[in-house]
């Protein structure tokens, strides 16, 4: 085994949460270890359209902005996190604007706010349109890049976390070409996106498999609501590679409308995510058609040129034809368990993002209020990350070692789809509880335990919300048997 590199804090991932979190710690004076499994600025959040939700205009109020997050969240997101989202969010933006973001204006020269469903005023802040996350991801890249306290190792994956006397000490790691590793650090933050691309349709890359969720679990970590998984109600269908592409949620708050096969409109455009993607759903399985419509031509295309461009590709002009779109797996809000300040049931495991859960998004995420998520508890991981005492064992360089967690097959991707789409039921879910994927058995036991339906779980076999679990959150270790816990 090489000789490990010792590090104050090592960060898997390099999305928004992960880069924003390494240069937050590096300027506090940690030394930083940046894993990245692919180069730099190619990461799911390089591919994001949807903008940072945030309360800056006039008559707009964190108050406000979190009204609508916990009416979003049918009654299981949790509040302190909200608060906390809500309020600190707009200090986000604005340092983001100082090192160097820079965000859609309007004429006068102040931030275009746009609206998108479920919120009650605009507050969504983009750049370059549809393309908020490759404008971010390419400037927090360059920073980190250069940034003479954070070192990069690209590209390489993180195949364990080294553990001592249940505390992390560090990780494992290999690199493409099968070079092991070994970085010991004060503390490790996970922010390695979701697992939505283990839905056979999704919006996402495909390695958006839960692989952060993986390496926390066999490392003893608890993990929150799995069952809460957010489906995209506007991804295209389509034959071909631009399946499941995203056509974002703001081209409705800008007039877009969504026709059933007849020509007329069936749902309220600007609705929570859950509630429009269901009723798509709805509509598809009366109709047996595979697609509904959404009607762009009332939009100015200009201020969405990434999906102008994908949609030249495969011959679409949204100014003069209806796009065939449906639901697609798309965001994960359970994920590792949490606290305020990102760290997991494991001291020195911290985890933020996507792969993260706080209880924040509860049962359906509010639109946009992840990339503000990766910020705003980016930095708090960070900063409670950099306070780490040095233990003996990350001092000495423990060895770990491990194999990368296993890639699911199709058959539990088709699986997860089948059973584990927008609407479930007892027996499908039971069937998941046999797949060899660990993480789809932890998933169908999360549904399976909440008999119930709630945002973006639906049970055709339970199909009213109990109020006996509004707040409560669904804890799963391992193979034990999932329990219940409200979070303060």
């Amino acid at each position: 085994m090489n000789e490990p590199l010792r590090t104050d804090v090592a960060v898997v991932g390099a999305g928004a949460a992960g880069l924003y979190a390494a240069l937050v710690a590096a300027d506090e004076g940690a030394s930083v270890a940046l894993v990245s499994r692919s180069p730099l600025a190619q990461t799911a959040s390089y591919w994001a359209q949807g903008g940072i939700a945030a309360a800056l205009a006039p008559d707009d109020s964190p108050a406000q902005h979190a009204d609508d997050t916990l009416a979003a969240g049918r009654k299981a997101a949790r509040e302190s996190a909200v608060r906390v989202l809500c309020e600190e969010s707009p200090d986000r933006v604005r340092h983001l604007q100082e090192l160097g973001v820079q965000f859609d204006a309007d004429r006068s020269g102040n931030l275009a706010l746009g609206l998108e469903g479920g919120h009650s005023q605009r507050r969504i802040v983009h750049a370059g349109g549809a393309a908020t996350g490759r404008r971010i991801t390419r400037t927090l890249s360059a920073l980190a890049a250069t940034h003479e306290r954070v070192r990069v190792l690209e590209p390489v994956a993180a195949t364990a976390i080294a553990t001592d006397g249940g505390r992390c000490t560090g990780l494992a790691l290999r690199a493409r070409d099968g070079t092991p590793l070994t970085v010991s650090a004060r503390a490790v933050i996970l922010a390695t996106g979701g697992m939505a691309a283990l839905w056979a349709r999704t919006t996402n890359p495909l390695g958006a498999v839960g692989s952060g969720l993986s390496l926390a679990s066999a490392a003893a970590a608890a993990l929150a609501d799995l069952e809460f998984l957010q489906f995209h109600p506007t991804a295209l269908r389509l034959d071909g590679p631009r399946d499941g592409f995203l056509v974002t949620e703001a081209v409705r708050g800008e007039g877009a409308l969504l026709f059933d096969y007849q020509g007329e409109r069936f749902v309220d455009e600007l609705a929570p995510r859950d509630e429009v993607a269901l009723a798509i759903h709805t509509e598809l399985e009366r109709t047996g058609e595979p697609a509904v419509w959404l009607d762009m031509r009332a939009v100015d295309v200009q201020r969405f040129p990434n999906i102008a461009a994908a949609l030249a590709e495969v011959g679409l002009d949204p100014t003069r034809h209806l796009l065939p779109v449906a639901p697609a797996a798309h965001y994960t809000m359970g994920g590792i368990a949490t606290d305020l300040d990102g760290r997991s049931s494991v001291a020195g495991l911290y985890a933020v993002g996507e792969c993260a859960c706080t209880g924040l998004h509860g049962a359906n995420r509010l639109a946009s209020n992840s990339l503000a998520e990766c910020l705003v508890f980016g930095r708090r991981a960070a900063l409670a990350a950099t306070g780490e005492p040095e233990s003996g064992a990350a001092a000495a360089g423990g060895e770990a070692e491990g194999e990368a967690p296993a890639k699911p097959g199709e058959g539990t991707r088709a699986a997860l789809w089948r059973h584990a789409g927008l609407r479930r039921d007892a027996a499908g879910l039971r069937e998941l509880l046999r797949d060899p994927y660990p993480l789809a058995r932890m998933i169908g036991a999360a549904c399976l335990a909440r008999e119930e339906s709630r945002g973006a779980h639906q049970r055709s076999d339970h199909p009213d919300t109990n109020r006996e679990l509004d707040l409560m959150h669904t804890l799963v270790e391992d193979d034990a048997a999932p329990r219940f816990e409200r979070w303060q």
